[in-house]
Formats: structure tokens, C-alpha cells, sequence
């Protein structure tokens, strides 16, 4: 059995810290320094990218930066590289890593290259109805920018096998950095897994779940964590490191003396972002979240253990983005008192519709666009009234009322629009003014989530230009599944009366962590009960009692006419919740103000709860 291979991470989305890659390889013995760079937006940037720059230019240029400053170590000490930093265009920046080396000298450097994501090319000829995951929707009269499938780790376990000391991909699986590394080092069988041997899915599912943990970098190692005081040395978190066993068990650390902490708590809350249920489905194989086993082995050194897996899903996930238009965004300050009669006035000023009307529950974007005077095509109003009772400071007498508008026409969206709100500027509400100058529209791109049938996005590996075979594998005629552990909550109503005496209400944050995120037009939070608790268990039993979809609804009253799951994971005393739809169609298209839904876990915290009284911890007690 072959020692633990350890896989460090340096990247955690396109414009991650620079130096991370640098602190990796000089800070401590890693076997495989991976990066991820791609994000469901990053796509569409990149496509921009190209767009201004032209064929070849599509990848994350960062990338390089890092890569000069460690790839001569990376080589001395046979650190191998995997990193899906390619993006749009692997080839080009492969390329450019081997146009680096040759100025550096220091070669030779093995350049492995995966491509086949990219589905454009046969996009058009492709028998399939590319419905959209989330909406339902067909693209009737859309025409996609781009469009790429999720590979898995195979090819990455290809590349490395063939000797590439450099391994750059396009859209894979985010866990898939840490599967091709880890199969590849212990030897693990692809063919065994795609045949629904449960030892094999039982692995590559370990490894998903150690890829999952570490692959959005410092956020494993107290970065965007809830008891973020408890941390030490936060201002400058180390990068995280999975240590994955033959079995597919791993502990997640991180090099010793850097700053943050690798904690329950902190591994915890990685996992349950971005996640929608029980299962975590990824090209090699489904990993059940309702399985996983944590354990702190001691100083920053959590293990992770006897997760299981099921069969991968049938067919592919697709990110396909397309340009939407054009959009423009006003900010008006309202301060002081008659808050809400001043931003009526404004709004029906500005676009002939009142304050409730404007802000009616249900009514779509282009439904208040009909309705308005503004020559657009979508309409959104935000009203946020947050002024305070008797301000001593001036933003504690502020409300604020946003319009975002959406067009076909760059035109529509901006001087028509703009105006309307200039020129009310000594003519409207008392002490009105805006945020920032006005300006022209800019085009927004629209996220598309579909899948392709897997024969139709076939993975293609080259290293130093030499093809390298990736075997096809025939699904098992029967996948294998688990029972499920019940742990989808699907009625809708409020949680069971609690018998104990219950506190005064009280901030759900005294009791509760949460880490929050964007999936699609879905947001997406997790909840979990602090392993320091003292009763748990009663604890955890209070949060999935009291946490029930239609108390998210009162709780988050943005959530009042939309669909919500809770999920139920009794193994890591959590819950994580899925609102459907929260973000509209995606980062790039919402005009949310936190249109990632990054704030929305804090924004639970921070709402009062009636938590019984002996189930909180002592004042002082650390959550971390």
C-alpha cells in the first residue's frame, strides 16, 4: 500500500492570493500542488477575455504568475502540477507555460494538456434538448457563448501517468484536482468504479469529498467562517493541504506555522458549501455527504473517513453561458424620516409605478418593466429600509432604493434611464442623491446549467504534444445507490413545539454556524451545531425540529414565494438548505445586492431564535 499522497492546494477562484503557490511549495513536503481557478462566472469572463484578445487567449493568465515563481522548485523537488487554470483555451495556455520555461531554463517540463469539454464546436449537431436544470427551460432563439462539459479525474490520472510534470485543464470537476492526482498515485481502477465495484466508488468518493474540502483554498482553514474571532491568524490564513490514503480516507491540514486553523468546525463548514442534498455527484463517482465521518487527529489535522459511494450520474454536467444584454444599475439615498414615502415618490417619478407596486411579492422582472414608463425590458427594485430610530451618524439615517434595469439595447439601458433619475435630483424627495455618477450600460452574460450524454464529451489528453489514450468505460447495467437516510425534510410547515423552557429570543448564532454560496440561480446554506456544544445532540435535534421550509420563509422573507429544501446530515450534526431560484438566473444576471449569496448564512445568524435555554453554551465558550 502506497504512503498517503499529499495534495496541496494554492488557488481557490480566479484572483485567489498570488503567492499562495509560492507558500505551498516552499512551506512543507507536498507531493501534487493543484489550483482551482474556474467558477461557474469564470467562464464567462474568460469568454469576454477572448473576445477582446482572440482565439488562444481564454485562460487564467494568474496562473502563470504562479507558475514563475515556483516551477523550478516544482521541478527540483518532483512536485507535480495539476491545474484547470486552461479554462476556455488548455492549448494556449499550455503554450504559454512552455514559451515560459524556455525563457526561464528551467526545463525540461513535461506539459500535459486535457481537452473535450468544450462542446461548441458540435453544439449545434448534438441530438440533445439542453434543458435548463434549474428553470426547465429549452434555449429557444439562444445562441450560446459558451459551453462545457464537467470532466472527471481520468484524464488528469492519464496526464500524470504519461510523465506530465505539468498538468493544465479546461472544466473539470473542482474535486476532480485532487481525484486524478490521488488515483493516479495509489493506482485506483476507473473501470472498477464505472462497473459499480462498492470498494472502488467507496475511494474515488473519499477522494471527492477531500477535493470538495480543499478546493475553494483558505476557506477550509478559517477563511469565511462563522466563529472567524476564534482563529489565530486570519490576516493571513495558510493554504490547505488533503493528505488522501489508498482506502480514500484523508486528513485535511495545512503547513505548520502559517496562519488559520484546520478544525471539525472548519472542515464542517467547507462541506456543506455549494452542495444540494445528500449525494455529490461527480463524473467518477456520487459521493453520500450523509455518510462522512469527522475526526480532529490533533493540531490542525482533521481526518475524514468512511464516506461512501454510489454510481457517477448517467450523463455529464454542461455550464453553457449566453449574453443577455445590456444592464444598468441607480442607487438612490433616502435618509431621514418618511423613508418609504420618499423612495414612493422617486419610483413613481423615475418609472410611473408606486412603492408596492414596484415591490409587489412574485412579480417578475419583466412584468414591472410592462408596467413602468421606462423603455426596458426587465425592471428590477430593491428596497432596502434600514434607517435607524434617532441616528447619531449620518448612515445611521439611510435607506436605499436600487433599479436595475435590462435590455436588448445598449441604448434603452442607459441615458433613457439615467435621466430619469438625474433630473429628479432637485425636484423629488428631500435630500436625495445617488450613489455613484450614472453610467453607460454594460453587457451581462446569463448562466445556462444543463447536461450532455457522455459519449459526446469525450476527454482528450496530450502530453508534450503526444496523445495519450483515455479508456472508455461501459456503465455498470445495474448502479449501485444507497438507501437513503431520510434526510430530505419535504413538508412544509412549522417545527414542533419545544417543551423546555425556552431563553428569551436570542441571535440563531449563539447556537449555529452557516457558510453560504451560490449554486446556479439556487442559494445555498449550511447549518451546523459546533462540535464544542456541550449537548449536541439535543442541539442538533432543536436545529432540524425548529429549521423546517416554511420557517426559512418567515426567516428570510426574500424566500416567501420560492421553493426550499432542508436536508438532513445527522453525521456531521448539520443541515444544509437549498432555496430555488433565490438568485434568479445566476451571479452574472441577478441584481441581488449579494448576488453569490455569500452574506445569506450571516444574515441567519444574526435572526433572533426562541433556542431553549439549556441547549446554549456558556457565555465565553469557544465555537470554533
Amino acid at each position: 500500500m502506497n504512503r498517503p499522497v499529499i495534495i496541496g492546494n494554492a488557488s481557490g477562484f480566479f484572483g485567489d492570493r498570488i503567492s499562495a503557490a509560492r507558500e505551498m511549495v516552499e512551506g512543507g513536503p507536498i507531493d501534487v500542488l493543484t489550483g482551482d481557478w474556474l467558477a461557474e462566472l469564470t467562464m464567462l469572463i474568460l469568454a469576454r477575455q477572448r473576445l477582446k484578445h482572440g482565439p488562444g487567449s481564454g485562460y487564467a493568465r494568474t496562473f502563470l504568475t504562479e507558475m514563475e515563481q515556483v516551477l523550478g522548485t516544482c521541478r527540483d523537488k518532483g512536485i507535480r502540477v495539476v491545474s484547470n487554470a486552461g479554462g476556455l483555451d488548455p492549448q494556449g495556455c499550455a503554450d504559454a507555460l512552455a514559451e515560459m520555461v524556455e525563457r526561464l531554463g528551467v526545463g525540461p517540463v513535461s506539459i500535459g494538456v486535457v481537452t473535450g469539454d468544450d462542446l461548441m464546436p458540435t453544439f449545434a449537431s448534438l441530438d440533445e434538448q439542453w434543458r435548463n436544470l434549474d428553470t426547465h427551460e429549452t434555449p429557444d432563439d439562444i445562441t450560446f457563448l459558451t459551453a462545457n462539459a464537467y470532466l472527471g479525474g481520468e484524464p488528469v490520472s492519464a496526464a500524470l501517468a504519461a510523465g506530465a510534470d505539468v498538468v493544465i485543464t479546461g472544466r473539470i470537476t473542482d474535486a476532480a484536482l485532487v481525484i486524478g492526482p490521488a488515483a493516479w498515485w495509489h493506482g485506483w481502477s476507473y473501470a472498477d468504479a464505472a462497473a459499480a465495484d462498492p470498494a472502488a466508488l467507496d475511494r474515488f468518493a473519499g477522494a471527492v469529498v477531500a477535493g470538495h474540502a480543499i478546493e475553494c483554498g483558505a476557506q477550509v482553514t478559517g477563511g469565511n467562517y462563522a466563529f472567524f474571532t476564534e482563529i489565530p491568524g486570519l490576516e493571513y490564513p495558510g493554504f490547505p493541504i488533503a493528505e488522501v490514503a489508498d482506502d480514500g480516507s484523508c486528513v485535511i491540514t495545512k503547513h505548520p506555522d502559517t496562519g488559520g486553523a484546520v478544525t471539525v468546525g472548519t472542515v464542517t463548514a467547507q462541506l456543506l458549501y455549494e452542495i444540494q442534498g445528500l449525494a455529490y455527484p461527480n463524473p467518477d463517482a456520487t459521493a453520500r455527504f450523509d455518510t462522512i465521518r469527522l475526526s480532529q487527529e490533533g493540531l490542525d489535522r482533521v481526518r475524514i473517513s468512511d464516506v461512501r459511494g454510489e454510481s457517477p450520474p448517467e450523463r455529464l454536467k454542461v455550464a453553457a453561458n449566453y449574453l443577455g444584454g445590456f444592464r444598468n444599475s441607480m442607487t438612490l439615498v433616502v435618509t431621514g424620516l418618511d423613508a418609504e414615502a420618499k423612495a414612493d415618490l422617486a419610483l413613481r417619478s423615475m418609472t410611473g409605478l408606486t412603492l408596492a407596486e414596484a415591490t409587489q411579492p412574485g412579480l417578475s422582472a419583466s412584468a414591472r418593466a410592462a408596467r413602468s414608463r421606462l423603455p426596458v425590458r426587465e425592471l428590477d427594485v430593491d428596497w432596502a429600509h434600514a434607517a435607524q430610530v434617532n441616528p447619531g451618524m449620518p448612515w445611521q439615517a439611510q435607506s436605499h432604493l436600487r433599479l436595475t434595469v435590462r435590455d436588448d439595447s445598449a441604448e434603452a439601458v442607459g441615458k433613457p434611464f439615467t435621466t430619469s433619475v438625474i433630473e429628479s435630483t432637485l425636484s423629488s424627495y428631500p435630500g436625495m442623491f445617488p450613489t455613484a455618477p450614472p453610467g453607460a450600460g454594460t453587457p451581462y452574460g446569463v448562466y445556462w446549467p444543463t447536461t450532455v450524454d457522455r459519449a459526446s464529451a469525450r476527454p482528450k489528453v496530450a502530453v508534450d504534444g503526444t496523445v495519450v489514450p483515455v479508456p472508455s468505460h461501459l456503465p455498470a447495467e445495474t448502479p449501485l445507490t444507497l438507501p437513503l437516510s431520510g434526510g430530505l425534510l419535504t413538508e412544509i410547515g412549522p417545527g414542533t413545539a419545544h417543551n423546555a423552557p425556552l431563553t428569551a429570543q436570542v441571535p440563531l448564532g449563539r447556537l449555529v454556524g452557516a457558510r453560504s454560496g451560490d449554486k446556479g440561480g439556487d442559494g445555498n446554506v449550511g447549518l451546523w451545531i459546533p462540535a464544542s456544544v456541550p449537548d449536541r445532540d439535543a442541539a442538533y435535534a432543536w436545529l432540524v425540529d425548529y429549521m423546517t421550509p416554511d420557517r426559512i420563509r418567515e426567516l428570510l422573507p426574500e424566500a416567501q414565494l420560492l421553493d426550499v429544501e432542508v436536508h438532513r446530515l445527522a453525521n456531521l450534526h448539520a443541515i444544509n438548505i437549498v432555496i430555488h431560484g433565490l438568485l434568479g438566473r445566476g451571479v452574472a444576471e441577478t441584481a441581488r445586492v449579494d448576488p453569490q449569496a455569500k452574506g445569506l448564512g450571516e444574515h441567519l445568524r444574526a435572526r433572533l431564535a426562541p433556542i431553549p435555554a439549556e441547549l446554549l453554551p456558556p457565555e465565553g465558550t469557544s465555537l470554533a
